[in-house]
């Protein structure tokens, strides 16, 4: 069966690569606008999922979770860890607007340690906190486990293709499956007018001394990553496809995240990011469909929002289990 994923971000290309896994007899085509300039290489990819991350059904949801972390400490625990950028990591989260804002109803159950804080871990950070939580979880860093993803594809005889894609009838019938990874792509591409751009935009800087990440509420945070790069972030603007930076937004950026964590004071300014994030209104898209007036078949995963780099590999395996479904459907016939 010869399968074409389009999309060349982390759920586009996790997915490939669970396809390969799992339908070993598949010739894989990747397609992808651009491989190098996703939304992916804009997170930091810690392993931490809002409240607000949705599939069809709590059960669903908290499976792509489990499978997802176990999929990620598995790259942890192997020689390839390095090269994947997959690392362990523990931080704190302060909040004083709701106690339910350190609270994570899907990593609790899953990470090693999430617990409450002490009031000297308070005095970690600068503010005054009334409460917090200490948890233990993972790093993907994209730049990194991008470049593993793709080579382990080519290497299992995967093509990558780069290829705007404008209509998935352009894949037909050269293509009996189609995987559609495009996240917000898939606005145009479905005419799914529930997905909705999220704006955000972060700060890069040398800080080579930070080891444990920060949250203050929930859009000021401090990750620290490879080489000594650390992300400071955040933002989110809702509804908004522009991906210029804002030298203001910046500046208010770093003032948060200085005021958090005071020695970040001295840290070199390195690079500024903006990405779109893909949410979906309802739930992420994990579903089989159709092209209409064509036997191709269609999975589409997308929607994932600002949670794509922790939650791919779950849905990339409940859409292998959509893919397995046609294809014993298929056979049927």
């Amino acid at each position: 069966m010869k399968i074409a994923v389009v999309g060349g971000g982390v759920v586009g290309l996790t997915s490939a690569l669970e396809v390969q896994r799992e339908l070993r007899n598949a010739e894989v085509t990747v397609f992808a606008a651009n491989f190098e300039d996703t939304v992916s290489h804009v997170a930091a990819g810690i392993f931490r999922i809002g409240s607000s991350y949705s599939g069809p059904t709590e059960e669903i949801t908290r499976k792509w979770v489990k499978d997802s972390y176990e999929y990620y400490d598995d790259i942890r625990r192997s020689p390839e860890a390095s090269l994947a950028g997959v690392t362990s990591i523990s931080g704190y989260i302060f909040a004083n607007s709701n106690p339910n804002v350190v609270k994570s109803r899907w990593l609790e159950e899953v990470v090693p340690v999430y617990r409450r804080t002490t009031h000297e871990e308070h005095q970690l950070v600068g503010g005054s906190w009334k409460y917090g939580s200490f948890f233990t979880t993972l790093l993907t860093q994209c730049d990194l486990y991008l470049p593993w993803a793709r080579n382990r594809l080519q290497q299992n005889g995967a093509k990558l293709v780069q290829k705007k894609i404008y209509s998935l009838k352009e894949l037909c019938p050269e293509y009996q499956l189609i995987i559609n990874c495009t996240g917000f792509g898939a606005r145009e591409l479905c005419n799914d007018r529930s997905v909705i751009p999220i704006r955000g935009q972060v700060l890069k800087v040398k800080a080579p001394w930070m080891k444990t990440c920060f949250y203050g509420e929930l859009d000021t945070y401090v990750i620290p990553g490879y080489g000594g790069l650390c992300t400071l972030g955040g933002s989110r603007h809702f509804d908004s496809e522009t991906t210029q930076i804002c030298p203001y937004e910046i500046t208010a950026i770093r003032e948060r995240c200085e005021r958090l964590v005071p020695s970040l004071k001295s840290a070199i300014p390195v690079t500024q990011l903006t990405g779109i994030r893909p949410h979906r209104e309802g739930s992420v898209r994990v579903e089989p469909d159709r092209i209409e007036g064509s036997l191709t078949k269609v999975v589409h995963n997308y929607g994932h929002g600002g949670y794509g780099v922790c939650t791919s590999p779950g849905t990339a395996k409940y859409t292998v289990y959509w893919a397995k479904e046609i294809l014993k459907s298929s056979n049927k016939l």
